[in-house]
């Protein structure tokens, strides 16, 4: 089971999330999402367990805890959408005149 964490602490470390999913049941994995450029916490994590019951059991006892000062909010996590991003997208049609601007009314 993917279960979604956030509204976690800056300062809030992959082990100790483990340690609070750890006492209802085995975690897989626990992975943190950080800034990509930054390098630091985005405030939210995903945590596996391979037990349905056990992961239903940390989503109700884990919501709406303490955890590093802040209430966790811990829910099913859900299928990432497909946002197509990545390209630059559309910008709209090409001009007919070749392009390269300048307004000198094609003779040069």
């Amino acid at each position: 089971m993917n279960i979604y964490v956030g509204n976690l602490s800056n300062h809030t470390s992959e082990d100790e999330l483990r340690q609070a999913f750890a006492s209802f049941g085995e975690v897989s994995k626990v992975n943190i999402i950080s800034d990509r450029y930054t390098g630091a916490s985005r405030g939210f994590a995903f945590v596996e367990m391979p037990n349905q019951a056990e992961g239903q059991a940390a989503i109700d006892g884990l919501n709406g805890t303490d955890l590093g000062g802040r209430t966790l909010s811990v829910n099913v996590a859900r299928p990432r959408q497909d946002t197509g991003g990545g390209g630059g997208g559309s910008r709209g049609p090409r001009r007919p005149s070749g392009g390269g601007g300048g307004g000198r009314g094609g003779r040069w």
